[in-house]
């Protein structure tokens, strides 16, 4: 086995120390999860969200991999089975558009090519380029078991889509349907009610004139957003209570431009409020017109193409006046609004703020278009998906997330999984060429022949929504519907990890896939972390071009400085703020950090030496310190806050939790705080301080000790800081002398706490809190750093006894000539009470100039109080208080409190000068 190089440099090494790890890791198969050791060892489970293999690694997936990295490290070292299966998304349209483009470079379409040279095409793209991304994430640590890497279009779970579709279809779940969808022109193609996001636009509302057919002198005003389709309405819908318009029903009116004589009709989905209170109704381009037309068994003409032009599509002879043929959507609107005020039927024109859908891949408006497609029945699905999550099997994080989540599947419609592009699963369903009669066949396998006349086939031309392969990742990077080991050992799994933009898209499905396929959620905890968000609050993309390359960072202060800057900045649910614009600024606490651990490591390694040291729990409890048992005791402090901060790991029954128990774990930056306030705070300022006498006291057994103790603490520390920041623990944890040859911090077991009895560095606490005591001392008066100062320490009984045995360590760390007494030598004196009844005297005689500090206080005192009094005189004046603001108000009075404290300070240091 070759290691990393044995030498500890002043400075650490990012670049050099990650490039060395990670391929040792991997070589060594850290990351790989055996189904034969699940069943000896609990299997934990974490599936990336996989990132579309036209992706670059971005600070979201530097965010959401690092999250998905510490979860999986901490079970790793917990001693669980751990399995994160990594993998990419083909992506369909958003690949297709790639490939696209390329050729528009080129002065091609796909259609030069055709559909199968296409295809090829775009999988030997996805073949040179579809991997990069994964191999981005190894650069920030991730241990993922790569042996597992998984592709949604591979063979594998291209049959797992297949499946799905198919057994859907058998449970009457799948059916094609002549409906109103969402068409993107721009990506030709339909979408789904997710993939149409709404966006906030200032439009305009249109007030238009439609005259009664048999009475011309009479009319009728609807209101419409969109003009352009007014071609294709086939009635005029008003409220059946509106007295305004009860006459009007049954009636026809004349629609302008094109003379097609249409119906008023009444129906309970008009808004008498809305505009006119009364719209119209044009079937084949509007969702809910296409209801009312079922309802009333209208016509249905199409007049927008699948490329967003007007023309006579379907059913719409005679609609499309000849000057408006073959004119894109927006110019018609505009063409057809002059057209109508030319005639005399344009009422007005209103300014409306409205939500409009945009499709999300490239932002084109979206068209709501009547369209045959193949879609999923969801209601029996989400019922699952509901259930799941009011039994107590799954639970989101946090918690104000699942009322979004119940509140989208109470609500949501049958799923449009067809798509009208060539890269994709195409539909499994085939059809006779003959059209003898048979039935579309819905097959597993490809289909050669008609079963019923044995004619030649052609299959659907379709393809399915990307993420119909992707809502089956859980189980088919599995292996399923195989019943493989690896779905055996690791099926449901524990955590997902995302962002809340795809709890609709991806983690509802998933949870209702899994729970009609395997009749079990496929992870009983969804964490959804905040955003990355520049100064401007700016959610962070290559658009705004406000983005930040992860591997810039890397490069310029290595992946732990990254990863801990997250980490340490992620609470729950809450976005991070980073400036794109200073780097060093943005990262400095990750670097920061690093730096001082390395420190750390660097100093404690110096003193602990290269030689064999006693595991503490050999120790004879009686050798050990105040400071060892101090020091010991806030490990088990520290272990206990980084397991409540992460954990629990795996709940065994959701449902027996308490609401306030379903809202704990995953505060990864408590963790990270409890950790990092252990080695830096507690072990390096106090404890290895404290002992370097004891570490200098060379073949005595109170080195030994010391060493042992100390060695055990900074395992610890390093073991609790892994998950966060896993190479330079590993560097730092491979120098320490117990540290077994060929073993990985990566693969070391999880500190578990050592049963020190609480309290029982009480008489170390004593010590810190007098040297901090007389810290605070020497800082309120300016004591020379380098200066010694005497300091009493009044005490009795047991406190007194302790700090007789620890005066030198006290006077060692604070700089100070240490005594203790039973009894106040009074005197004039800083005084500070400690707990437990002890009280510290620190003369002031000899160490300050006593007339000079009493001029100081007078000064002090007479302005803070003349302040004072006129800040009282303004807030006790009515007028003052009642023109305020409230807030102005309340910050006086929070002003006055903070003077009228530090008055009374200052009059006790005035007090004890003149003692």
């Amino acid at each position: 086995m070759t290691w990393p190089d044995s030498a500890l440099p002043t400075t650490y090494d990012a670049a050099a120390t990650e490039a060395a790890w990670y391929p040792t890791w991997t070589e060594h198969g850290v990351f790989t999860a055996d189904p034969a050791r699940a069943a000896s060892r609990e299997p934990f489970v974490i599936v990336i969200p996989p990132p579309n293999v036209t992706a670059v690694l971005h600070m979201g997936h530097g965010l959401n991999n690092t999250v998905q990295d510490v979860l999986i490290r901490w079970r790793r070292m917990a001693g669980d089975e751990a399995l994160w299966v990594p993998g990419t998304d083909h992506a369909g349209i958003a690949t297709q558009n790639v490939v696209e483009k390329q050729l528009a470079a080129e002065g091609k379409t796909r259609f030069d090519l055709g559909r199968e040279p296409f295809v090829q095409r775009v999988a030997e793209f996805v073949d040179k380029t579809g991997g990069e991304i994964l191999n981005q994430l190894k650069s920030i640590g991730a241990s993922a078991d790569w042996t597992r890497t998984a592709y949604t279009f591979s063979p594998e779970l291209s049959k797992s889509v297949r499946e799905a579709f198919v057994r859907l279809h058998e449970d009457g779940l799948v059916y094609k349907g002549h409906r109103v969808i969402h068409w993107c022109p721009r990506c030709g193609t339909s979408l789904s009610d997710e993939e149409a996001e709404f966006t906030d636009t200032n439009g305009k509302l249109y007030l238009l004139r439609y005259v009664l057919a048999d009475d011309p002198s009479q009319s009728i005003t609807v209101a419409t957003t969109r003009p352009e389709t007014m071609l294709g309405d086939v009635a005029v819908a008003v409220n059946p209570d509106d007295e305004r318009y009860q006459p009007l029903i049954g009636r026809d009116v004349v629609l302008p431009l094109n003379g097609v004589r249409i119906p008023i009709i009444g129906d309970s989905y008009t808004d008498p409020t809305f505009g006119s209170g009364a719209v119209k109704i044009t079937p084949a381009h509007d969702a809910n017109d296409f209801e009312v037309g079922k309802r009333h068994n209208l016509a249905m003409p199409v007049i927008i193409d699948a490329e967003g032009v007007v023309r006579e599509v379907e059913g719409a002879a005679g609609r499309v006046p000849a000057e408006l043929s073959g004119v894109d959507r927006f110019a018609a609107r505009k063409a057809i609004v002059t057209l109508l005020e030319a005639a005399g039927a344009l009422v007005k024109i209103e300014n409306h703020a409205h939500s409009v859908r945009h499709c999300y891949r490239c932002d084109t408006v979206v068209e709501p278009r009547l369209s045959d497609q193949w879609f999923v029945k969801m209601q029996p699905l989400a019922d699952k998906a509901l259930a799941a999550l009011r039994t107590g099997e799954l639970r989101i994080l946090p918690e104000r997330w699942e009322a979004v989540y119940v509140n989208w599947l109470e609500g949501i419609r049958d799923w449009n999984i067809s798509r009208q592009i060539w890269w994709g699963h195409r539909v499994p369903v085939w059809y006779c060429t003959a059209a003898c009669g048979e039935a579309p066949i819905v097959s597993r396998t490809d289909v050669a022949t008609c079963p019923g006349c044995q004619g030649t086939v052609r299959q659907d031309e379709d393809v399915l929504d990307t993420w119909f392969s992707s809502w089956l990742w859980p189980f088919s990077t599995l292996g399923w519907p195989e019943k493989t080991p690896d779905l055996k050992a690791f099926y449901p799994g524990d955590v997902l990890v995302t962002a809340p933009e795809i709890l609709f898209f991806w983690v509802a499905r998933m949870v209702m896939s899994g729970c009609w396929f395997l009749d079990k959620a496929p992870f009983h905890t969804v964490y959804l972390h905040g955003t990355v968000r520049d100064m401007q609050h700016r959610k962070m993309s290559k658009s705004l071009g406000n983005g930040i390359d992860p591997l810039d960072v890397v490069k310029l202060y290595g992946a732990d400085a990254l990863r801990w800057t997250m980490v340490a900045g992620l609470g729950l649910g809450v976005d991070i703020m980073l400036d794109p614009n200073d780097l060093e600024k943005s990262f400095s606490p990750g670097r920061n950090f690093c730096t001082k651990l390395w420190n750390i490591g660097r100093f404690l390694l110096s003193r602990v030496g290269t030689d064999p040291v006693a595991p503490v729990a050999s120790l004879d409890r009686a050798q050990l310190a105040p400071a060892d048992r101090w020091i010991l005791e806030r490990l088990d402090v520290a272990i206990a806050d980084c397991d409540a901060a992460l954990g629990p790991a795996r709940p065994s029954d959701l449902a027996t939790w308490t609401e306030q128990e379903r809202g704990r774990g995953l505060r990864l930056s408590e963790y990270a705080e409890a950790a990092r306030r252990f080695v830096w705070n507690e072990l390096a300022d106090w404890y290895l301080e404290s002992i370097k006498p004891r570490l200098a006291a060379e073949g005595t057994a109170d080195r030994e000790v010391a060493r042992a103790v100390l060695a055990h603490a900074f395992d610890g520390a390093l073991r609790l800081l892994h998950p966060v920041v896993p190479f330079i623990t590993e560097e730092l944890w491979q120098k320490l002398p117990q540290t077994p040859q060929g073993a990985f911090i990566a693969q070391a077991s999880w500190p578990v706490a050592s049963g020190e009895a609480a309290g029982a560095g009480a008489g170390f606490e004593m010590v810190r809190e007098s040297v901090a005591a007389i810290r605070q001392v020497r800082a309120e008066y300016n004591v020379n750093p380098g200066a010694w100062v005497e300091a009493i320490l009044v005490a009795s009984g047991d406190a007194q006894g302790m700090l007789v045995a620890q005066a030198d360590t006290v006077g060692s760390l604070a700089r100070s000539k240490v005594r203790v007494e039973t009894t106040n030598p009074g005197g004039a004196a800083a005084q500070v009470l400690l707990s437990g009844g002890v009280e510290l005297v620190v003369p002031l005689a000899g160490m300050i100039d006593l007339d000079k500090e009493k001029q100081r206080l007078d000064t002090e005192i007479a302005q803070l109080d003349k302040q004072l009094t006129a800040l009282d005189a303004r807030l006790s004046n009515d007028g003052f208080i009642s023109k305020a603001k409230p807030q102005v108000v309340e910050a006086e009075r929070a002003k006055a409190a903070e003077w009228r404290a530090r008055l009374e300070q200052l009059r006790q240091k005035r007090t004890a000068i003149a003692a």
